[in-house]
């Protein structure tokens, strides 16, 4: 009977993750109501002036290995396998979050993101298959100031959401490192420059638009620290 159950819960996950995909799939078929205002994300810009907005920012720079995907309202519901089948990712491994980080233990002077080095929050992009390891951060950040800086003056923490929002601009699970409102520093995990393909797929500004870009243009363009932060 269990191994029925079992059989029956797998068939019904297979049937809801079809429907979400026809979802998706007629998204940008639906045009946006001119009697009902279109939605917004944290900096105001509308759905459809996001991915165009992005789009200028990264060929303004020489990025052109890049692409925007629209996805289901629950995506975040889907497990990993179902989410790298809807962008079509090499591997889920190849599906990346950005996390906005506050050094609690700054002194009172280090307010803001001027000094890269020491900066009062960073951008971490990781895989959601690692395990994010903020010992690392605060080890790397110590030894990149030599030692200037007692490293009980490093404590990095998750921001609070209100804090993520109001500096990058983007909702949660929807932060991406291109055009945040502040020019935070960013980090990228060591495991996803090893990814192969070197093509991954992090939010793009909405909760259901995804960025997938190639990494050595990724690093190019937001010139992030490269070092590992994160275990398996």
């Amino acid at each position: 009977m269990e191994a029925e159950l079992a059989d029956l819960e797998r068939v019904q996950t297979r049937i809801l993750h079809r429907i979400s995909l026809l979802e998706t799939s007629i998204l940008p078929q639906n045009p946006t109501s001119s009697s009902s205002p279109a939605a917004t994300n944290a900096s105001g810009d509308s759905n459809t002036d996001t991915e165009a907005r992005l789009s200028a920012i990264l060929r303004s720079d020489g990025v052109a290995d890049f692409a925007f995907k629209r996805v289901a309202s629950d995506y975040y519901d889907w497990p990993l396998e179902s989410r790298r089948d809807a962008l079509a990712a090499a591997s889920i491994h190849h599906l990346c979050k950005s996390i906005v980080l506050v050094n609690t233990q700054a002194p009172a002077n280090v307010v803001d993101c001027s000094d890269r080095n020491y900066s009062k929050y960073y951008v971490v992009v990781v895989q959601y298959t690692a395990r994010f390891n903020a010992e690392a951060v605060k080890n790397y950040l110590y030894s990149l100031n030599d030692g200037r800086i007692a490293k009980k003056k490093f404590n990095m923490r998750l921001a609070p959401e209100e804090t993520s929002v109001k500096l990058t601009g983007y909702e949660h699970n929807a932060v991406t490192c291109i055009g945040m409102q502040t020019d935070i520093p960013v980090i990228l995990d060591e495991a996803i420059v090893r990814l192969n393909p070197d093509f991954f797929w992090l939010g793009g500004g909405e909760t259901d638009l995804k960025l997938g870009i190639r990494t050595s243009e990724f690093i190019n363009f937001v010139k992030p620290f490269i070092f590992s932060c994160s275990g398996n």
